[in-house]
Order: C-alpha cells, then structure tokens, then sequence
C-alpha cells in the first residue's frame, strides 16, 4: 500500500487481496464481472482505493449471507444507482435471525451418558451430531452443544417411557421431513399473498425491503402458533379415536368372553325354521326370547307387588 498522511490510501493488487482476504485470482474474477470498479491504470500496473476494499467486504458479506454473485451484482446496481442497501441488508438480517426465542446450551459427555441410562453409546451420539440434535465443540471430545435443549428433552423422556434411540432417530428424521414440507408451504403462501408485492421486483427498493423486514417480524411467530394449534387439535381427535378403538377391542373380547352359544332341539329349530324362514330364525329367537324375559318380568313384578300388599291387609 502505498500513500500516507491526507493522500487516499493505494493498493497494488497484492497488497488489496492481502487487506481484503481475498486471493489476487478472485478480484480479476470479480473486476472480469462488473463486481468492481475499474481501477486506475498507471504504467503496467492497476491501481486500487478504499472504494475497491469497501466493495470486497460488501461482497463478502453478502456471499455469507447466502447470496449468488449475480444477485450480488444486482444489489451492488443499485447502490450505485443511489437506492442504498440498508433495507435489503436489514431484511436479510431478520431472515437469517433466530426463529425461536429458545437459546443454545452445552452438555458434558458424562452429562448426556446419564441422561440416558448410563450407557455409553458412540453410534447414538454420531446419529445425534448427523440429525443436529447436538454439535461437536472444537477441540472437545466431552462435550457438546444443544441447539434445541428442548428437543434433546424430548428425546430423554421418551427414552424414560421405554422408547429405543434407534426409533426416536427414525422418527425424528421422519417428523422433520414433514415439518420442512409445512415450513416450505407457508413461506410459499406468505410470498403469494404478503411479501409478492415487496420483492416482485428485482433488487427492492429500500423502503420496500425495510417494510418487508418488518412483516417478517410480525409475521414470524405465526408459523408456530398454526402448528401449535393444529397439532393440539390433531392429537385429542386422534388420540381420542385411538382410545376408543382400544377400549372398544376390549369391550367386545369381555362380551365375546361372556356369552355363551345356547343349543335348541334340532325340532324347533326346524318348526321356526318352516315358519320364518332361514333368513329370520335368529332374529325370532331373539325376539322370542326378549319376549320371555319381559313376560317373567312382569310376573315377578306383578308377584311382588301382591306379596307387599298382602302383608299390608294383615301386619
């Protein structure tokens, strides 16, 4: 670099890699797309300012972000074209925030042993690392960080009821699938109807991104509050049915369990047979039975009754 004192500072494009972190073949590939300024030519050499370094950091800031070196240079058009970047940056923020109020904690190996059952168990732990449900601390074999303590309770509880590690993963990997499938749904159904008039046009505006950034903080708990409700409502109808089912089965095994097959004479069961027909047999006996019983209760009533008021006329 050279220059001092009030002069604006000059880099050679050694010294501007060195400054910026980039490699002298990615700036040529950057100059090569229109991502940076032309820079001054002074005999064979290229010249660059702060304003070369500035980019650099922009772009690499925005390439952190998740953005494509075309979108980059979409972005960077604008800013020189006096559009500004602060809301865009600042709806790029609130995007990559966190989406749960819930905070990362650390548990010791011997911790997590304990957890579940005080066996040690390596190919559970590198299924848990690949699923997310914990993550390596650098230069730590005994311990790990939780991104979801609340997910890794999940898991130690239905560990306590009896439910195997194997199973929990599987059913994990399954449920997140779904939940990813509900989470792509509703960011196309917010863009469809809220953000399509925000970001229809490419680069946003400033005004349009910074009141797009602020939609998202309103809209942002909506997404688990739907979820929250609609698995609430989900279980207790299933969960409902499934009792019931159960319950059901139960019921019918005590009534199966209770009754037993009454043999008629092979006589009236042909005399009722001749009668009705084969087709309402069963149905004559039921009735001829339930009649039976109704009449014997009756006598018994009747006979009750006769026996109380006898005793009335002569105590």
């Amino acid at each position: 670099m050279t220059g001092a004192g009030a002069k604006a500072a000059e880099y050679r494009i050694e010294d501007l890699a060195h400054a910026s972190g980039a490699t002298v073949r990615t700036i040529r590939a950057y100059q090569d797309r229109g991502l940076l300024p032309t820079p001054e030519r002074r005999g064979r050499a290229n010249v660059y300012r702060e304003t070369h370094l500035a980019r650099l950091r922009q772009i690499a800031d925005l390439l952190d972000r998740g953005y494509t070196l075309a979108s980059i240079k979409e972005l960077l058009e604008a800013w020189d074209a006096g559009r500004g970047l602060g809301g865009v940056l600042g709806l790029v923020a609130e995007v990559h925030g966190p989406w749960t109020d819930e905070e990362a904690g650390r548990i010791s190996r011997r911790e997590l042993d304990a957890r579940f059952g005080g066996r040690r168990d390596d190919e559970a732990i590198a299924e848990a690392v690949e699923l997310g449900v914990l993550e390596r601390v650098p230069g730590r074999d005994d311990e790990f960080l939780v991104p979801s303590p609340q997910e890794l309770t999940v898991a130690v509880e239905l560990y306590g009821a009896g439910v195997p590690l194997s199973a929990i993963s599987g059913h994990l990997r399954e449920l997140r699938g779904q939940v990813e499938h509900i989470a792509s749904r509703f960011l196309e159904f917010t863009t469809e109807h809220v953000f399509a008039r925000y970001l229809g046009h490419r680069p946003p505006t400033d005004s349009d991104a910074a009141e797009a950034a602020s939609l998202v903080r309103r809209l942002r708990p909506l997404a688990q509050q739907t979820v929250d409700a609609e698995l609430a409502r989900a279980m207790r109808t299933f969960a409902t049915r499934h009792l019931h089912h159960h319950l059901g089965e139960e019921r019918s095994a005590i009534a199966e369990n209770s009754t037993r097959p009454v043999l008629l004479p092979a006589r009236t069961t042909q005399a009722v047979q001749n009668l009705v027909g084969a087709e309402g047999l069963a149905d004559f006996v039921a009735a001829a039975t339930e009649r039976e019983l109704q009449a014997r209760t009756l006598d018994h009533l009747t006979a009750s009754h006769a026996k109380e008021n006898k005793i009335d006329e002569h105590p």
